[in-house]
């Protein structure tokens, strides 16, 4: 009859085994070394958890391929991660965002696109909204703008106090990125913080006329369509 190993011997094979798989699936989270790339092999690995001594390796260099390899694989997913475009809207990315509106802005607003989607994002408006708006207001989908956004740039009908447009009661502004800007800032701070997000509550404040919310939401329809 062969001797069995002892209850103490079993205890420490277990235990040595435990520690070796451990350390190989921790190396990268959730497989083998020995479907890795890296330049130690996972023999050597296991035998340096074990105590037992490396073949021609010495264990400083080891343990510092071991970390060189783990940088290395932590540094190409946060580059990854960062080469990702977001997207921002609509499973759009900014740049396809600002592209899509652009198709719409004709005129003295043609390319465009790219000021109205960061405005849009930065102040959390619905860009498509925030262009059907300006395509009413200013007859640019015609493709000849208003006198408004060509001489006083201003996008939206908006009206001001201080300098307005000639002898009106609308606001002028200095250039067309600034104009943009307020009409965003606008909408933002007096109709979408007050919880006025669609053409219908929105128009009961901007406008006189009651066909202003459907023509809006036939410029937002045509806007969803380029």
């Amino acid at each position: 009859m062969k001797k069995l190993p002892s209850v103490k011997a079993i205890m420490a094979i277990t235990t040595i085994l435990l520690v070796n798989i451990c350390t190989i699936h921790s190396l990268d989270g959730t497989k083998s070394m020995e479907n890795s790339k890296s330049i130690v092999p996972t023999k050597y690995i296991v035998e340096y958890t074990s105590n037992k001594k490396l073949p021609n390796i010495e264990p400083a260099k080891e343990i510092l391929a071991i970390n060189e390899y783990t940088n290395s694989s932590k540094e190409a997913t946060e580059e990854q991660e960062e080469t990702t475009p977001e997207i921002v809207y609509d499973g759009m990315t900014l740049e396809e965002l600002a592209k899509k509106l652009n198709k719409n802005l004709k005129s003295t607003l043609k390319g465009y696109g790219m000021v109205f989607a960061e405005s849009s994002i930065k102040y959390g408006v619905d860009p498509y909204l925030a262009l059907a708006i300006v395509l009413h207001e200013t007859g640019c989908a015609s493709g000849t703008c208003s006198s408004l956004v060509k001489h006083c740039n201003n996008i939206g009908g908006m009206k001001g106090s201080g300098k307005t447009c000639g002898n009106s009661s609308y606001a002028k502004f200095k250039s067309l990125d600034s104009g943009i800007e307020a009409f965003f800032k606008n909408l933002s701070q007096n109709y979408y913080q007050k919880g006025l997000t669609t053409p219908e509550s929105i128009g009961k404040k901007y406008a006189e006329s009651k066909t202003w919310a459907n023509r809006v939401q036939y410029y937002i329809k045509a806007i969803k369509m380029s």
